[in-house]
């Protein structure tokens, strides 16, 4: 219900501002741009799931292999201990551990186009066990929130628009992957308080073994890539990362090939049996995803948004604060709608302040720290025909704002200090 209340707001509020703009100012064109941007939502949303389709019927025939070669079931055994804790109501020998796990290892390795497809595997396979088909389970709401909050390793697409931009405007040793590990820290604040705050709804102690050597092992890894990619030059830093992202992933998948030829499996007919269900999958997205592209359109051409934002710099002025960073908030705000919104509007911040700049910083960590909480939920959720979605878009949006706050603190900390 929570998710359909903040629809009808986005349409009647965007709306209405609108329709007032039109009539006491004289700015009629507003309501042009308003139905244009909504075809355009639309067109964009069908476009989105298209353009899914592959992705998805490719990982989803891989994890296919993996699963009938028994690679995802180690997998699972291996993280049984950490997500039996957080994951409740799944039996300890459930393969939507192991899908658990390489969705998150995805989303670490900034690796989007795996991530969602392994997603929406493990979101299915939670559904499965799920009593109440239209209802969000425990575990699949702590699933969605440590999906959101997702902790990113690699921000290799923030780095590399960082670069090109740099080169456009002649900035000369300049270090495009100096935001690694605030982004880093950012995202782990996130990720811990997303944890935090679905266990405190759920009533789950995190004061047990497993869950403590994940904090602490993470924290030593932390300080060990901070240790090893540090000496590097900004090309050799972006150049590294990418490899360990991509050598992942390559490995993973030779690994799924491989089990399945050492079991004596019908390795392409178990690949084609999986990619069967990746379309399906792409095909009951779209409607949800139009949806909400649609709503945030309104939202955003009515100049809500914006309203928004000045508010707050006015709040933020008025307390004495510095207000360096408000011009990196429409990020923050456009982030859980959008991703490629906020990727637009941290190009605008970079262009308009300079990618060398605190803001320039301060809008990369930001984008690279925060997650399309409401694309995510809309689009995960929608896969499997969830309604009542529960207190799962609450926990998501304090992952989100706790991200944003860590992210301003520590860009200030590392930036401006």
């Amino acid at each position: 219900m929570t998710l359909n209340y903040i629809w009808i707001a986005f349409f009647l509020v965007g709306f209405t501002v609108a329709l007032c703009k039109a009539i006491f100012t004289g700015q009629t064109q507003l309501l042009s741009d308003m139905m244009t941007g909504l075809f355009d939502s639309a067109k964009s949303g069908f476009e989105i799931s298209l353009g899914l389709t592959g992705v998805m019927t490719m990982w989803l025939g891989l994890m296919k292999i993996g699963e009938r070669a028994g690679v995802i079931r180690v997998f699972a055994k291996a993280v049984s201990p950490l997500f039996r804790t957080l994951l409740r109501g799944v039996p300890k020998d459930s393969p939507a551990y192991g899908s658990v796990m390489m969705n998150l290892s995805a989303t670490m390795l900034g690796l989007d186009n795996a991530a969602t497809p392994l997603g929406l595997k493990a979101m299915n396979e939670l559904q499965e066990l799920n009593p109440k088909k239209d209802t969000a389970s425990d575990a699949q709401i702590m699933f969605l929130v440590l999906n959101t909050a997702g902790i990113t390793l690699i921000p290799t697409s923030v780095i590399a628009i960082r670069q090109t931009i740099a080169i456009q405007q002649h900035v000369a040793n300049f270090n495009a992957a100096d935001i690694f590990l605030p982004t880093l820290i950012a995202t782990f604040i996130a990720f811990i308080t997303g944890m935090i705050v679905v266990a405190i709804y759920q009533r789950i102690n995190l004061f047990r073994l497993p869950v403590l050597i994940f904090i602490a092992g993470f924290c030593g890894l932390i300080a060990l890539l901070h240790y090893s990619l540090s000496q590097l030059p900004a090309d050799k830093m972006n150049q590294t990362m990418g490899a360990i992202g991509s050598g992942v992933i390559l490995l993973i998948v030779a690994l799924f090939i491989t089990a399945g030829l050492v079991k004596k499996q019908n390795v392409y007919d178990n690949f084609i049996e999986g990619a069967k269900e990746g379309f399906n999958v792409a095909v009951r997205i779209i409607p949800y995803l139009v949806a909400m592209l649609m709503a945030i359109s309104v939202f955003r051409t009515s100049g809500c948004m914006a309203y928004l934002v000045n508010g707050i710099a006015y709040l933020v002025a008025m307390c004495g604060l510095n207000t360096d960073f408000v011009p990196t908030l429409p990020i923050a705000f456009m982030k859980p709608l959008s991703g490629s919104g906020a990727r637009g509007l941290m190009v605008d911040v970079m262009n308009t302040y300079g990618v060398s700049s605190f803001q320039g910083k301060l809008a990369a960590i930001i984008q690279g720290s925060t997650e399309t909480t409401f694309y995510v939920l809309a689009v995960y959720f929608g896969s499997v025909q969830i309604k009542n979605t529960r207190h799962a878009l609450v926990c998501g949006l304090i992952g989100d704002f706790m991200g944003l706050l860590a992210a301003i603190i520590i860009g200030y900390i590392f930036f401006k200090t």
